[in-house]
């Protein structure tokens, strides 16, 4: 299954044009690198929560908006050689230089796709991020399965929930501190495509009243602690799209 590098970014919302114009230009060299697809969304409909929330988890100022993107790869073993490469590469060094966004806060890591639905690239992205119980992997995904089915018969366009694999643990901000995991806990990266955000807010309003989507006290993950936000794509690209 799919291999994903994900991110989450606060990014100061008077320098959105800026990061869009240097995603594009490291776009060139990342799609070269192996990456099937990168997506880099900005934040649209990101509330506020009582125990963690996206804003938290990079510590996003008032003046900020939170990014979620992430890299796709046919496996790990590509991601590992493109991560690399990256690396070794002079030109991504002086991209690192003039990033309109403070690094020091940005959280990424790989994850595994577990659960892949559907197809087509959504206008509109639902993302998530939470704890689960990395004895109960296999009660996860089938959840997650029928979840999804579910999303898809509202009008999602891909549903891609994906386990964490090589989640490091940063200086300031990390996956693990975002959703406040504990002992036993594993790292979920998730994310809903939609047509649209007219398609989102009419299915999420169906999803609200359907009773298969009802709570299940038994889940294996901690929903008051997961991220839940909505974002609209600012760059979308496979290798031989045109910029």
């Amino acid at each position: 299954m799919t291999y994903i590098e994900g991110f989450v970014t606060a990014v100061p919302t008077a320098k959105k044009s800026e990061y869009i114009a240097h995603a594009s230009q490291a776009a060139e060299l990342i799609l070269s690198y192996g990456t099937t697809r990168m997506v880099e969304s900005w934040g649209d409909d990101v509330p506020r929560g009582t125990v963690t929330d996206f804003q938290g988890a990079v510590l996003a100022r008032e003046d900020e908006t939170v990014v979620l993107s992430w890299f796709e790869y046919p496996d790990r073993a590509t991601r590992d050689a493109a991560t690399e490469k990256m690396m070794a590469d002079p030109r991504m060094e002086s991209m690192a230089d003039g990033m309109p966004f403070d690094g020091s806060r940005m959280i990424y890591g790989g994850f595994a796709a577990i659960v892949e639905q559907g197809g087509g690239r959504g206008r509109y992205i639902d993302g998530f991020i939470a704890p689960a119980r990395s004895s109960r992997r296999d009660d996860y995904v089938a959840g997650a399965e029928r979840t999804a089915a579910l999303f898809r018969e509202y009008g999602a366009l891909r549903v891609v929930e994906t386990w964490g694999d090589d989640v490091p643990d940063g200086k300031v901000t990390s996956f693990d501190r975002a959703v406040k995991a504990e002992a036993g806990e594993t790292v979920v990266y998730s994310w809903i495509e939609w047509p649209d955000k007219a398609v989102r807010d009419a299915a999420w309003e169906g999803l609200m009243a359907d009773p298969r989507m009802a709570p299940d006290p038994d889940r294996p993950f901690n929903g008051k602690r997961m991220l839940h936000a909505g974002f609209v794509p600012i760059l979308d690209l496979s290798p031989g799209d045109e910029g």
